[in-house]
């Protein structure tokens, strides 16, 4: 197989691990080539890799709530209310509780937050909501004592409950027993609340976060999921060596590859130490809208599909009750795959979860004499197909602008997010002349069009790529040692149930690209994985597109979770060229952005600016979701472009580390602006902050100007490298 360059698995530089090391923790990515080695079966993080099926855990109590196997996935949100208002405070809690909520954190970061909690606990049972109550606790290891006595649950970040402030400072540790002397400072602090919370039967979660790790775990882990769980584990030790063991862990980022591989490289840890404490899942700072579910829906879904997960949080940009929705979506698809069993004869995995290195097939070939550009069937950062349906094109203009092309006189041209490849499932009729010509305009700009092969018999398009069931196409193969098409294109189906031998006669057959299309009742995630492996150990190179298919009249939200987590679920590993998503009563354009969308949240292909924005809670300084629109409408235009957008210092330069720019709230009114993680201007009124923001983006070269209506009609600009 035609292998891709890969990452290490925190997108940071090259980090080896259990020895010392002089790293910098905010370096630049660097590219690892895979090397020729001896490929390891899959590591053992889940109970199964063929099958859903949920990992045995403890049980958590949280007040009246279960968490753990035994339990249904419980629900919980956060507020965002200033937790020293205590009306405002308990009226939200009673609305997330109404919405579904099993648990709601608040965000408690002094005394007199920690005071106002007592009174927020007395007033919801006098309401007669018992919803657990989760105190957020960052850098204050005496408010946790406090709040200890009001709440059902203490959620402590290893990265700052010890460490106080953030300085990024990197620390030579020449002698290892350096670091491991400097734990003892850790259970100085972390034992009295360990003790608290065993003797008032409290809950806690140990909740690492990727961007905020503490300076001696960055120093010696580096900036990745090995140090994420190795800095969970030493709160963890803790607690056991106290016997307490009401706890649970979470990993987040707002990477969702990142946060994947650190919540599987812990339950694996977790096995190999046979600890069973459950998992709370969630991606930080996903975002609002689209791109929030999408985000989540990857990260979140990836690890349900095996199983992982106890309890999780959406965390959204929007008011907290909002989240219920997709968070329930995201539970309700992890228990039907675990109660259904979804999964597939078990079969021996070769994937490494530690490393990301993605698979990329090989590029169609151009044939002499090929009227139209193959090699634009596929783009090489990820490509997106488009269904389109005959009625579609009695209207060729509004078309071309849902698949994303720009226009210049009526006449399509390929944009950024235009529609790599489009799929009819019918054609029109040769005596509409006015449909094939707006066929053949789209495929003269390189947007290739592929239809089943039976269609093109009865209504032949020239240069159209035929289609076929890999089955038949491979009886065909065997037989006459070659597959019938005009133009000497093909592509295939594969619905998951071929013979390994089937699969692995794409390497001879060599077909312009394999759509993904499983069949019903079969399981996406785990038939795709045994596809997936066939062509790793028959080194077929053959590009593979995920083709995800959802009834007529599906809901959006339900579009987007569902795609998510099971096409997500593979691109996190690498797995996947591309995808189409099918639903023939969806708009084409929705459609589109939502593959778009998926691509850009698996860190494929970036057509837009990429937000970091923070979920909101008490410690916000600002209005984050209006300004987060103001900044989202004035550089939305920025593709490749990571702008992180923070409430307060705590969710600032710690909790933005994929992040290019930073807006984060350093004082009431004022803002402080960031590249990277290192703030660079301190201060700024928030009325001129955002045009500030554009200034220092500009400042660094990374600023182009937004498109105007003129360029519509103006000479189109030159399209995206399309090539795989």
């Amino acid at each position: 197989m035609k292998q891709g360059t890969a990452l290490s698995c925190s997108n940071r530089g090259g980090i080896s691990i259990r020895r010392r090391l002089t790293v910098k923790a905010h370096s630049e990515p660097s590219l690892v080539m895979p090397s020729k080695e001896l490929v390891l079966p899959t590591p053992k993080y889940c109970e199964s890799i063929h099958q859903t099926r949920r990992r045995p855990t403890s049980t958590v109590e949280i007040g009246n709530v279960r968490v753990g196997s035994e339990h249904p996935i419980a629900l919980q949100t956060m507020t965002t209310t200033d937790t020293r208002d205590v009306a405002a405070t308990v009226e939200q809690v009673k609305r997330c509780a109404d919405a579904g909520a099993d648990m709601v954190r608040i965000t408690v970061q002094g005394r007199k937050e920690a005071e106002a909690c007592m009174a927020i606990r007395e007033q919801l049972f006098k309401d007669r909501y018992d919803t657990p109550l989760v105190a957020d606790i960052h850098f204050q290891p005496a408010v946790a004592m406090m709040v200890a006595e009001a709440f059902e649950k203490i959620r402590i970040n290893p990265g700052n409950f010890a460490d106080g402030a953030k300085k990024f400072e990197e620390i030579n540790y020449d002698d290892p027993a350096q670091f491991e002397a400097e734990k003892e400072k850790i259970r100085e602090l972390f034992a009295p609340l360990v003790e608290k919370c065993k003797s008032l039967n409290r809950a806690m979660r140990i909740g690492t976060n990727h961007g905020s790790l503490s300076a001696r775990i960055l120093s010696f882990y580096g900036d990745t999921p090995r140090g994420m769980v190795e800095s969970a584990f030493e709160f963890a030790d803790i607690c056991r060596d106290m016997d307490y063991h009401n706890f649970l862990f979470s990993m987040k980022a707002s990477n969702p590859l990142v946060m994947v591989q650190a919540y599987r490289l812990l339950a694996e840890e977790m096995y190999a130490k046979d600890w069973k404490y459950p998992l709370h899942l969630g991606v930080t700072e996903a975002g609002e809208g689209e791109d929030g579910r999408m985000k989540s829906a990857i990260g979140i879904g990836a690890l349900l599909m095996d199983g992982l997960g106890d309890t999780i949080r959406v965390s959204l940009t929007e008011d907290p009750e909002f989240e219920m929705d997709p968070c329930r979506r995201m539970a309700n698809l992890g228990k039907a795959a675990d109660l259904e069993k979804w999964g597939v004869q078990e079969f021996e995995e070769h994937r490494d979860t530690h490393l990301f290195t993605r698979r990329v097939g090989a590029s169609p070939a151009q044939n002499d004499g090929d009227k139209y550009d193959y090699s634009q069937l596929l783009h090489r950062d990820g490509s997106v197909f488009s269904v389109v349906n005959v009625s579609e094109l009695a209207k060729p203009e509004a078309l071309y602008q849902k698949l994303g092309c720009k226009l210049a006189v009526g006449m399509p041209f390929k944009d950024i997010a235009t529609s790599d490849t489009i799929i009819m499932y019918d054609l029109p009729s040769q005596d509409d002349a006015e449909a094939c010509k707006a066929l053949r305009r789209l495929q003269e700009v390189g947007v290739n069009v592929l239809a089943p092969a039976e269609s093109l018999r009865e209504n032949p398009l020239e240069g159209a790529v035929p289609i076929m069931q890999l089955k038949v196409a491979s009886d065909m193969f065997k037989t006459s040692g070659k597959v019938d098409s005009a133009n000497g294109h093909f592509a295939v189906f594969v619905d998951g149930t071929e013979t390994d031998e089937q699969i692995a006669s794409l390497g001879a057959m060599k077909p312009d690209v394999a759509l993904l299309r499983i069949a019903p009742g079969v399981s996406r995630v785990h038939a795709s994985r045994r596809v997936f492996e066939v062509l790793q150990q028959n080194n077929v190179e053959v590009p593979i597109i995920h083709h995800i298919t959802f009834p007529d009249g599906t809901d959006r939200d339900e579009i987007i979770i569902s795609s998510g987590a099971q096409v997500g679920a593979l691109m996190v590993d690498g797995k996947g060229d591309g995808l189409v998503i099918d639903c023939a009563t969806e708009d084409v354009e929705f459609v589109r952005n939502t593959s778009f969308g998926l691509l850009q949240g698996c860190r494929m292909r970036n057509i837009k600016t990429e937000y970091v924005s923070c979920p909101s809670c008490g410690r916000t300084l600002f209005d984050l979701q209006e300004v987060t629109e103001q900044i989202r409408e004035k550089t939305g235009h920025l593709p490749g472009v990571s702008i992180a957008v923070m409430g307060c210092i705590v969710n600032g330069p710690g909790e933005m580390a994929d992040a290019d720019f930073g807006y984060v709230g350093g004082a009431p009114g004022k803002i402080d602006l960031y590249v990277g993680k290192e703030v660079v201007r301190r201060g700024i009124d928030m009325e001129g902050a955002p045009d500030q923001l554009i200034e220092l983006i500009k400042e660094n070269g990374r600023w182009q100007d937004p498109p105007t209506d003129d360029d519509e009609e103006s000479e189109p600009a030159p399209a995206a490298a399309s090539s795989v």
